[in-house]
């Protein structure tokens, strides 16, 4: 297990690695999605979410000065959780980096900066069990239950 990287939030130094590591997540989720969207859009927004430090962080592993994960994470409400709550909605880990524990230790940090925040819950949108179960049976794992599918729709299209 490699003990050499760190769990910190993101600086704006980080901000292009967050952008890009969550392009390759999604590359690696859904190839042909990620053909119509560019790495670039994905640093580029990175770069706008995370400037305003409002709603949305990241949280990232860094070894030897680079960043090898990101977990974003950020603000949502609904009355079920009594208020505010957070949600992961992006994490990635380099290929070559993970069965280290790194995803571990994000989540681990994410749930001290959801308790700093005073979220009582905090979610994660999780892939496909079909394809992905073994990133259901991590979040089980730790600590996450099954609530449900989500679905969505792209606002731009209807």
């Amino acid at each position: 297990m490699n003990k050499d990287f760190t769990i910190r939030t993101a600086t704006p130094a980080d901000y292009d690695a967050v952008g890009a590591l969550t392009w390759d997540l999604l590359y690696e989720l859904s190839p042909e999605w990620t053909a119509e969207h560019s790495k670039e859009s994905f640093v580029e927004t990175s770069n706008s979410l995370l400037s305003e430090g409002n709603n949305f962080w990241a949280l990232v592993a860094e070894s030897n000065d680079e960043i090898i994960a990101t977990l974003n994470i950020n603000q949502c409400a609904a009355i079920y959780a009594g208020g505010v709550f957070g949600e992961i909605t992006e994490l990635y880990i380099k290929p070559e980096f993970r069965s280290q524990g790194i995803g571990v230790r994000l989540i681990e940090s994410a749930k001290e900066f959801s308790s700093d925040k005073g979220w009582s819950i905090l979610e994660v949108g999780a892939p496909s069990p079909e394809e992905w179960q073994r990133t259901i049976d991590f979040y089980i794992k730790n600590g996450f239950s099954m609530i449900g599918p989500r679905l969505e729709i792209s606002i731009s299209d209807s």
